[in-house]
């Protein structure tokens, strides 16, 4: 059985195309793409870990016909557009509002902390637990421990831990409070902390 991650999918959702509408020509292709992208990758005995904003302004039918479609067992981290339509969908357990998880991937044992909403500290962080978000669409940098699982950011597609622990480690943003505790044990040994990289440009 094999664990994936993915978020912000607003099946259903037409505003969604005025991001996406260069990609898709309307609602039900733009459903069709993900529907199939994500068939392809997960399989009915998969497990998948949906990070938030699962459908929007979208008919209970709608988001009943497309759950029944997807394949895996699916939990559900909330978003701020899952109103009862789809916190009522049979998710494999009740959704929640945050998780604590600890996976075991290609040999190695992850600790991960799952919210909609990006965070610049989390539970476990000094720990090297990792944070998975959506939420974003894409539009914030990685760091070396937290990424958006959101499909804007994966080619339309749900992802394993390995390639989302991949991009964090490509990353050379350092989330605040791991930056400030190496520039404060620097000091303390004499040693002058490089510059921290700024999310801003002048």
């Amino acid at each position: 059985m094999a664990v994936f991650f993915t978020a912000d999918t607003h099946f259903g959702d037409v505003h969604i195309l005025r991001q996406r509408g260069h990609l898709f020509a309307s609602i039900d292709q733009h459903d069709e793409t993900l529907v199939a992208n994500w068939n392809a990758a997960v399989g009915p005995e998969d497990e998948i870990w949906h990070v938030g904003d699962f459908a929007a302004h979208a008919e209970r039918a709608h988001c009943a016909a497309i759950f029944s479609r997807l394949n895996g067992v699916k939990r559900l981290v909330r978003g701020n557009h899952d109103s009862n339509r789809v916190l009522d969908l049979p998710w494999a357990d009740s959704p929640v509002e945050s998780a604590r998880l600890t996976l075991r991937d290609d040999g190695r044992e992850w600790r991960l902390f799952l919210a909609h909403y990006a965070h610049r500290a989390w539970p476990g962080l000094w720990r090297g637990a990792r944070h998975l978000y959506g939420h974003t669409h894409g539009t914030l940098p990685d760091t070396t421990r937290s990424c958006d699982v959101g499909v804007d950011a994966w080619d339309y597609r749900p992802m394993r831990l390995a390639a989302l622990v991949a991009r964090q480690d490509a990353s050379t943003l350092v989330p605040e409070e791991l930056a400030r505790d190496r520039a404060a044990g620097q000091e303390s040994e004499g040693i002058r902390p490089r510059p921290t990289p700024s999310a801003t440009s002048s």
